[in-house]
Order: C-alpha cells, then structure tokens, then sequence
C-alpha cells in the first residue's frame, strides 16, 4: 500500500488578492518564515507560499461571498509548530503586526497538552496555530508499532 507522506499543497480562493496577499504576507512570510513566489494559471494571477513541507496557494474567486465555515467545504486550516512556547510567540507576533489573534492557551479539551491561537483571513476563514503534542509525536514515531 502506498502511503501518503504530506500535504502537497492547498488552494485557497480569496475576494481581494492584493488585501489577502498582505495578509498572508504578516502570517505566513514574516512570522512563520515561508517564501513566495507569483505566478499566472489560465490567466489569473496566484500567489504561492511555501515552505520545505507544502505550498499553500491563493488564487481569485470567481464569487464575492465571505467564507463561511459552517456551510460544506473547509471549516478552517491549522498549522503546525513544535512547542506550546512557539504558539505563544507566534500568537504575540502576530498580534504585534496587526493581526487579530487571540491570546495563546491550553485546550485541555481537545488534549492535555493542546496549545493554540486562533485568527481569521479577510475573508473569514479561520485559521489556527497549535503545538505538536505527545499524541501526533507518538503517532509519527511509533507508526510501524500499531500507535494511532
């Protein structure tokens, strides 16, 4: 069986490229340490970011609505870092930019040692950065013995 290793890459559709590129730009470029590049796709403009792991891809929407993540499709998009010390440095980045995000904190709820911040794109979409915990490290490093 061939297993899938990673996220390639994601598209993600916006109302205001110029608004989400600047966006993007504090999030993924200035705090979280991604590159980008422009490119053109049937004639529409994209901007690509990335980093060794993924691309993450904006590209025009052909309709003006806000997100809304109750209806089907994506309910929002977490990113990963390797310390509940790096979601709070993270989220104080990017409240020192500008960007709305809440105050890092645990979320015993969800696991004993789930840090996270939350934050919204222009366009409503939620974004969340977390901590990679106990559970996913065990799951990675113990594949082949069942854990998971």
């Amino acid at each position: 069986m061939t297993e899938v290793i990673g996220i390639d890459h994601i598209y993600v559709t916006v109302s205001d490229l110029e608004a989400s590129e600047r966006f993007y730009d504090l999030v993924l470029i200035k705090t979280l340490g991604f590159r980008k590049n422009k490119f053109s796709l049937s004639g529409d403009p994209h901007i690509q970011y990335f980093n060794r792991h993924f691309g993450f891809v904006l590209r025009p929407s052909r309709v003006r609505a806000k997100h809304e993540p109750y209806s089907p499709g994506l309910h929002h998009f977490c990113l990963r870092v390797d310390s509940a010390a790096d979601v709070h440095s993270v989220a104080n980045q990017l409240r020192a930019l500008g960007v709305v995000a809440t105050e890092a904190r645990r979320y015993p709820e969800y696991a004993d040692d789930y840090t996270a911040t939350f934050f919204e794109s222009p366009d409503g979409i939620r974004l969340e950065i977390t901590n990679y915990r106990k559970e996913r490290r065990d799951r990675h490093d113990h594949w082949h013995d069942g854990v998971g």
